[in-house]
């Protein structure tokens, strides 16, 4: 849906803050049996080296990445724009969630090297079928709706 670096830039932006949030949100409450208002102050404080490292990650890396996966098995021409947006989708949450899992817990849970992978693949496992809920249902499209409105006019300048 970008069509521009910048555009680019700003999605990126956009969706990792919100799948940050809603993912650091949802490992913490686990981790403490469940919300609270002192949980979010909690997310709040982490929220910004963790979107860093997630931006930086994604933008850099993973994103390149799931566009040459995606279109290399989709055609452009042929497929339809839903299949691309879902490939993208579930691609972007293949690479990212076991990558950002092993850097909570390397930031924020680390206890040993001896337990690192065992908690690792546990968060992971937890963390996968939320995040891929996430950004199908809710973070992707919302984030996607806010893009169009924000760049509405040079969207449709460029169609």
């Amino acid at each position: 849906m970008p069509e521009t670096k910048f555009q680019d830039f700003i999605f990126s932006i956009m969706m990792v803050i919100l799948m940050v949030f809603a993912m650091v949100t949802y490992n913490i409450a686990l981790g403490s049996g469940g919300l609270s208002n002192e949980l979010f102050l909690e997310v709040l404080k982490a929220l910004p080296l963790t979107c860093l490292i997630a931006f930086l990650i994604e933008f850099l890396f993973v994103g390149k990445i799931v566009h040459k996966i995606t279109f290399k098995i989709l055609d452009v021409k042929k497929s339809q724009p839903i299949f691309i947006t879902l490939m993208i989708s579930c691609l972007t949450v293949a690479f990212m969630c076991p990558i950002m899992t092993l850097v909570a817990n390397l930031l924020f849970e680390f206890e040993s090297w001896e337990n690192l992978f065992v908690n690792w693949i546990q968060t992971w496992t937890l963390s996968f079928p939320m995040a891929l809920f996430w950004q199908i249902f809710y973070a992707g499209p919302l984030v996607r709706f806010l893009f169009r409105k924000i760049f509405k006019n040079r969207l449709k300048a460029s169609n």
